[in-house]
């Protein structure tokens, strides 16, 4: 899969949430007045209602129907085709289509039905959310916080800076959590701007919070936030612009003697670095004399950050002048991952300690705190830190659980569910809507349904309802609900085989490692035959069209025609001959065919080529510089290590599948590779 590619699920996600909200680089509410006029009229509505569109033969037809009208705020359409599914199998979801479509003029307690007759149900709590951006956007902040507590997922962004918010102009002191919350500008949207707008103008914000703000905006190009900041810190638009698009420009002379001129000359160099970091300490270095210590700490810290993600090894150098800056979530990680890179395990460890509460307890760097404490010689020190994450499925549990001298088994097989346990699942009312909304293709709303119904189960119970999904042809939702199980793990529902015959046929027929092609299926598409990108990979392995075609053509593949992409059988044999030629081109390193097969080959050639001296395959992974590209090489990598544990019928060990990733030129007699 090509990189940055969004999941059927996701993209079907956004299509839902575009009714509410517009994305321009940020999340903002908007309203429009004409989603607020509601056909009311009984002579209107009987019209209506004789009126069905042509096309529609049935009723799950007139509900894809109402659901396009209610995304697209159609309220005269919503009215027409709601009043045609009097006795739709769902109607809660008619109800909130109909209601949701009219959002801004419904009153509060039209709501309050809703969710009175609806109480429990996943749609009342989307219906809840819908409401508190409303009530949110209006700063009716006494209907918002009697809503609030009702709000049962709470994984909504611009919710939780809204609720802030309620607390701030009840005069509460917000902004430790504010600071904590607002990291991400791509989630702020209306809410978080005016969380931010309020705090400043109330004096809970000051300027360095304003300034903190910007060069996140900065870091991640986020140009309307960077609008919005800098008219509360009285920056000039055309300043403000050059900074972000000409750094060069900025950064000719030096800044004049004020703060508003020294941010932003420091904010360009960080621009500028993101294009040529050599030039940007060039310009650092002619004008740093009009700089005090702190705001050279800052220069080069904001200097530091690009150079990192272009995987400079000098930019371990810059993080050392860099002490005492103000960073971002990503400049406390990437501090430390160029310790990591370089080997300077001392730094490393003052990286780590600074990080902020919520990264230094994530297993990531909790694991390499105890690599730090090993080569300090405080052994029993590390093991403490190792067993704390060893027993969790995943990269960085295996990787401890190694720490501890064992190597990576299979979970003893747990009693088997029985027919009564699944038939007590498939009459779980959640479940049954969710089978529903899979069967009509509408996998955001059968994810919602499904993911509601197993908040509340017992480990049996999740596992009962993966075999559920499993009878229902619905391997992803097998394994994501498997998934969850702590201590009743059952293997054959968290990894499973389908396809067996064709994969072993096709893996031995070019010698490719099986369970590492079904580690990263699972990565890709969790089994779904037709899950399909919204770039147009296709498949069990995520095929895209132009690589298909090309594969087809290199392996003699004849009359290959696009739609057989989608064939379990070619889409198997397209997608291993493509991993078997990346990781021949990349020597071998499954760590790197990974990455090539997510991010496309020249990617994790550049990767390596910019390596002065061999890392260990785990750390390679760890400073891949794309999030989507490092998160899968690790779960790919991670899911083959359990696959080969299953097919060999033995412990494996992911340090040994990860090797030594080396700079290319060098001999691989030269390495020494970790024990």
């Amino acid at each position: 899969m090509m990189a940055f590619k969004l999941s059927l699920t996701r993209l079907r996600g956004w299509q839902y949430l575009a009714g509410l909200y517009v994305l321009t680089g940020v999340m903002v509410a908007v309203l429009p007045a004409h989603a607020a006029k509601a056909i009311s009229a009984a002579g209107e509505m009987s019209a209506l209602a004789t009126a069905p569109e042509p096309g529609l033969v049935n009723d799950d037809d007139r509900f894809m129907a109402l659901r396009d009208a209610a995304l697209h705020e159609d309220a005269r359409a919503v009215q027409m085709h709601a009043a045609l599914l009097g006795n739709y199998a769902v109607p809660s979801y008619v109800d909130y289509y109909l209601l949701r479509s009219r959002i801004r003029a419904a009153s509060a307690s039209e709501v309050q039905q809703f969710l009175k007759k609806y109480e429990g149900s996943a749609i009342a709590d989307r219906l809840r959310n819908d409401w508190l951006l409303v009530t949110g956007f209006r700063g009716e902040w006494e209907s918002f916080d009697q809503t609030l507590p009702a709000f049962v997922l709470n994984d909504d962004s611009q919710v939780k800076c809204y609720a802030l918010l309620s607390k701030a102009v009840k005069q509460q002191r917000v902004s430790p959590e504010a600071r904590v919350l607002i990291t991400s500008p791509k989630q702020y949207g209306d809410g978080c701007y005016r969380l931010i707008d309020y705090l400043y103008e109330v004096g809970q914000f000051t300027d360095a919070d304003i300034w903190a703000q910007m060069r996140i905006a900065a870091e991640t190009s986020a140009l309307p936030l960077a609008k919005r900041l800098a008219k509360m810190l009285h920056v000039n638009e055309k300043r403000l612009i050059e900074m972000m698009d000409k750094p060069k420009l900025v950064v000719k002379k030096a800044p004049a003697n004020d703060r508003v001129s020294k941010e932003l000359f420091l904010l360009s160099l960080g621009r500028l670095s993101k294009v040529d970091p050599e030039l940007a300490v060039e310009a650092f270095h002619r004008h740093e004399r009009a700089l005090s210590a702190t705001e050279k700490a800052q220069a080069w810290a904001n200097i530091a950050l690009p150079a990192s993600q272009k995987l400079q090894a000098v930019a371990l150098d810059y993080w050392k002048r860099a002490d005492g800056a103000s960073l971002s979530l990503d400049g406390y990680q990437w501090r430390a991952r160029m310790a990591l890179r370089e080997g300077d395990w001392k730094y490393l460890k003052s990286a780590i300690a600074a990080m902020p509460i919520q990264l230094k307890n994530q297993a990531a760097w909790v694991y390499w705190q105890g690599r730090v404490l090993q080569q300090e010689g405080k052994k029993e020190d590390a093991q403490v830190l190792f067993t704390s994450i060893s027993d969790q499925m995943h990269f960085y549990g295996q990787l401890a659980l190694e720490e501890r001298g064992q190597k990576i088994g299979v979970p003893a097989l747990v009693r088997a569910v029985t027919n009564e346990e699944v038939a007590t699942a498939s009459r779980n009312p959640n479940l049954q809507r969710a089978l529903k909304f899979y069967a009509m293709n509408l996998r955001f709303e059968g994810t919602r349904e499904w993911n509601w119904a197993l908040r509340s189960m017992s480990e049996r119970e999740l596992l009962a309802a993966a075999e559920l999904a499993r009878q229902n042809e619905l391997l992803d939702r097998m394994v994501n609900t498997s998934d969850k199980t702590k201590s009743d793990v059952d293997v054959n529902q968290r990894f499973p085989t389908p396809y067996n015959d064709s994969m072993y046929k096709a893996t031995q027929a070019i010698g490719v490692d099986m369970a590492w092609v079904y580690g990263l299926i699972r990565q890709e598409s969790r089994f779904a035959t037709v899950a399909k990108s919204h770039v147009g990979a296709s498949g069990l392995m995520q095929v895209m069209p132009k690589t298909a075609k090309w594969v087809a053509k290199k392996i003699g593949l004849s009359n290959y025609v696009p739609h057989q992409v989608n064939e379990v059988e070619t889409n198997i044999a397209l997608g291993t001959n493509y991993l078997n030629m990346v990781l021949t081109d990349l020597g071998g390193s499954q760590a790197l065919a990974s990455a090539a097969y997510n991010a496309g080959p020249g990617r994790p050639r550049a990767w390596r080529a910019s390596l002065s001296r061999p890392v260990e395959g785990a750390i390679f992974a760890e400073t891949i510089p794309f999030t989507e590209t490092r998160d899968y090489v690790k779960n790919v990598l991670s899911n083959a290590t359990y696959y080969a544990a299953i097919f060999e019928k033995k412990p494996q060990s992911l340090k040994a599948r990860l090797g030594m990733v080396i700079p290319k030129g060098m001999s691989a007699d030269d390495v020494q590779y970790p024990e």
